[in-house]
């Protein structure tokens, strides 16, 4: 059976002006993941979606890995769904971003608080009572990402690949290949960790989840390498 090596992108800039793009600690996760990586796989192909910290991440992971890459193949379904809209629709006056701040350095962990937030703010998305209010709903964000899914392993013809996403489309696939319910899916999703290693197994139309949110490489170098966030 050949492997899908599902990675969650390196840190992104949280509390940045542009969240898109990885932290310097994002970076240095991506590229020991590359050198983990160098003895464990040879892709045939990677793929990812259009975002700018899924390229970085490859990026990161080729500058660890040593030897040449395949260049990765975009596939859009393997995007995130629009947290800041989620958020926002949440909390409306965090449209304003200085509110945000305000709101979210009144706490003694601002990080912690604004967690605690986004988590509500999920709930709000998938319960299915407001989707009116959505550009993309739960449950077309859920088709999306299973068609990316299955996309990416016709495009593989039987090769390993690595796949550089989220934490949210990384869910839905193991939501998907463990028939979990959407709580379950959300919990899951809230201990993906920045480069985690989910291993799907696939041949032909099989396909079964080994490996879930592996960050060991992290730890083996520095365990304060480990984020969430």
């Amino acid at each position: 059976m050949a492997i899908i090596y599902l990675v969650r992108h390196g840190q992104a800039s949280f509390g940045k002006e542009n969240y898109d793009q990885l932290s310097p600690r994002g970076w240095e996760q991506g590229r020991i993941l590359g050198r983990w990586l160098t003895d464990k796989v040879t892709p045939g192909a990677i793929f990812g979606g259009n975002l700018q910290r899924h390229r970085e991440t490859v990026e990161a992971i080729a500058t660890g890995y040593g030897a040449n890459l395949p260049d990765m193949q975009v596939l859009e379904g393997l995007n995130e769904f629009d947290h800041v809209q989620v958020v926002e629709r949440f909390r409306p006056e965090w449209a304003d971003k200085q509110a945000m701040a305000r709101d979210l350095g009144s706490f003694p962990k601002p990080a912690s608080a604004f967690q605690q937030a986004f988590e509500k703010a999920v709930a709000r998305w998938v319960s299915g009572e407001y989707d009116h209010e959505y550009a993309e709903t739960w449950q077309g964000f859920q088709r999306r990402v299973n068609k990316a899914l299955d996309q990416l392993i016709e495009m593989a013809d039987g090769a390993d690949v690595i796949v550089s996403t989220s934490g949210g489309p990384i869910a839905v696939v193991t939501q998907h290949l463990l028939e979990l319910s959407d709580r379950k899916a959300l919990e899951m999703n809230n201990v993906i960790a920045n480069t985690s290693v989910s291993r799907i197994l696939y041949s032909g139309p099989r396909r079964s989840l080994a490996v879930f949110n592996n960050y060991s490489h992290l730890e083996a170098e520095d365990p304060a390498l480990v984020t969430f966030r």
